[in-house]
């Protein structure tokens, strides 16, 4: 098998966007699951995203010269996040999703970054195998849930949109909650107008760079989370996923309307903290 990566470029979009939906809708028909991306043009539509933006690094599969898989490190913040990793069905269990795999973990190797992380599928019970086998560590298991906005205010929570002022109290929230920041996220959340805050006695206590399946938030407490799932407009993607070690917070989104959608598996290799407050975490970590 002739098979060669290089870095991705923008003119690769359509041949690995439309790889990415095909191969998350495959996989989710085959368990019976609703695909992660409902059209070819979202899964366009993300790749693209990823591969024009400075902040993620990408690595593509050829084998003879056809586009067969692609990569991504989400090198925005201190810890890196891996994905969508996707390869095309026509190839799968040939080995390129292992080669895909070592070149981001040889590029966080070069960058010096002290973890990486990625999400998975609970019912890919291929992914879990070759991610356990790469050295990565389960560490939690996450409900995607979604559902309709829940639409009320929490009585002695502030939910209003984040400014650029408040990047700092968002940041120190984060390494009280994770040990690490998360910065070059929040800053593309407030570019993007989707980062919103919680103020609890006059103070930031949590943030949400969006309510979104590509998106985190945290909280000191788990009612700080509450109070930003609850004045969210809409949960975009899947859905939102939540620790399923947070009874409390699973619970009231179940008893709000909310429906669990799948579980999935946090992994990670390297630095990891055990989280001192209340989380939701992106796709990517």
């Amino acid at each position: 098998m002739d098979l060669i990566l290089r870095p991705g470029t923008a003119d690769d979009a359509a041949e690995c966007g439309r790889i990415c939906y095909e191969a998350f809708a495959g996989i989710a028909e085959e368990h019976a699951f609703p695909p992660d991306f409902p059209s070819p043009d979202v899964g366009v539509a993300v790749i693209e995203g990823a591969l024009t933006h400075p902040g993620f690094y990408s690595v593509v599969a050829e084998l003879d010269g056809r586009i067969v898989g692609s990569n991504f490190l989400d090198e925005r913040s201190t810890v890196v996040g891996v994905g969508p990793i996707t390869v095309d069905p026509g190839v799968q269990n040939a080995g390129v999703g292992r080669r895909l795999m070592r070149d981001v973990m040889e590029r966080a190797d070069e960058r010096g970054a002290p973890g990486i992380r990625l999400l998975q599928s609970g019912y890919h019970n291929r992914s879990f195998s070759l991610y356990m086998s790469l050295g990565f560590v389960h560490r939690a298991t996450m409900a995607c849930v979604q559902g309709p906005p829940i639409g009320r205010e929490m009585p002695g929570y502030t939910v209003r949109e984040a400014t650029d002022a408040d990047l700092g109290a968002c940041n120190e929230v984060c390494r009280q909650v994770h040990g690490v920041d998360r910065g070059g996220e929040v800053a593309d959340g407030l570019k993007q107008g989707t980062a919103r805050v919680v103020e609890r006695a006059g103070r930031v206590t949590g943030y949400a760079t969006d309510l979104a399946f590509f998106a985190h938030a945290v909280g000191e407490t788990t009612p700080d989370l509450q109070a930003l799932i609850a004045a969210a407009p809409q949960f975009a993607g899947p859905g939102i996923l939540v620790p399923t070690s947070d009874s409390v917070l699973l619970r009231w989104c179940l008893a709000n309307g909310l429906k669990i959608v799948q579980l999935m598996s946090l992994m990670t290799i390297g630095l990891y903290n055990q989280p001192d407050g209340a989380y939701l975490p992106s796709i990517l970590y």
